[in-house]
């Protein structure tokens, strides 16, 4: 089975990564990991092209995604479980659910967040939205 592995590096997502971990012997055979992250676009100024290069800001991407990517990989690797990683730009929502249906996965999980007492009982934004937008099955770990 093929499983987009949305990650922030918050113990939520972490949480999400650990219960993939746990439950890998539901499937017939080791699933095949899309682990994911996504960056929102740096804001464009004007001007900020002369002080800052294009290829700059795409380090600044690969950078910060392989931080939040660390600590799912090491899991997943202390497993066995395979995986391809990859740092995505854009909307994260949506870039979640288009890697997941350009890679032909069957499930998504995804960690929740809570941010108050109420939110606790809610999931968060970017798992409300990944689950409204989705036609893939997703999987949300609390």
């Amino acid at each position: 089975m093929k499983i987009l592995l949305a990650v922030d590096g918050s113990k939520p997502s972490l949480q999400a990564v650990q219960h993939l971990v746990d439950h890998a012997d539901w499937y017939r055979k080791k699933p095949q990991v899309q682990l994911v992250t996504v960056h929102l676009p740096v804001p464009k100024l004007r001007g900020m092209g002369a002080a800052v290069g294009k290829g700059q800001v795409e380090k600044y991407y690969q950078q910060e995604g392989e931080l939040r990517l660390a600590a799912a990989k090491r899991k997943l690797d202390a497993a066995g479980i395979p995986y391809q990683a990859q740092v995505l730009v854009g909307a994260v929502a949506e870039s979640i659910v288009k890697h997941a249906r350009d890679k032909r996965c069957e499930l998504i999980y995804i960690g929740t967040r809570g941010m108050s007492e109420l939110g606790k009982a809610l999931v968060g934004s970017t798992a409300t939205k990944v689950l409204r937008i989705s036609d893939i099955p997703v999987l949300l770990v609390k």
